[in-house]
């Protein structure tokens, strides 16, 4: 099983980082593994909402997979499940106010089936890696007063 946790502060207040955490038109600036993200439904978003991601793998093969917003409480929690995917992992980031502005705690839970168990330690090691560099760019991206719109 995978479970890691990142903890990234950010100057920014938590309904910033939380604004641009969800807008699926900004993922791929600070996930840079992310090719796409498309809603199925207009905004705004909302649990239940589901929308489609395209991520690059290693080696440049792309891989599709569909979440659903499993919680939404703006300024304070966003959780997805993988509906549909390669890795079944759900995700919960929390946005706790800080004095100098966002305790941003990025989970991640869950673990491959089959015979991608046998690659579980490699997989949580890589994954940790990129979710933590995938978080020092978003810290990097809104410190820098990256517009909200």
């Amino acid at each position: 099983m995978i479970n890691l946790m990142i903890e990234t502060d950010i100057a920014r207040p938590p309904a910033d980082v939380f604004a641009y955490v969800t807008d699926p038109s900004k993922l791929a600036s600070w996930q840079t593994n992310t090719v796409s993200a498309t809603p199925e439904a207009p905004p705004p978003l909302a649990v239940g909402s589901r929308l489609r991601e395209v991520h690059r793998a290693p080696g440049g093969k792309q891989l599709a997979s569909l979440v659903e917003v499993t919680e939404y409480e703006p300024g304070r929690a966003f959780a997805l499940h993988i509906v549909e995917g390669a890795l079944p992992l759900d995700s919960r980031i929390t946005f706790e106010p800080t004095e100098s502005g966002t305790r941003m705690q990025f989970a991640v839970h869950g673990g491959p089936t089959g015979v991608m168990r046998l690659a579980e330690p490699l997989l949580r090691q890589t994954l940790k890696r990129q979710f933590a560099g995938q978080c020092a760019t978003l810290k990097r991206i809104l410190e820098n007063g990256a517009p909200l719109l």
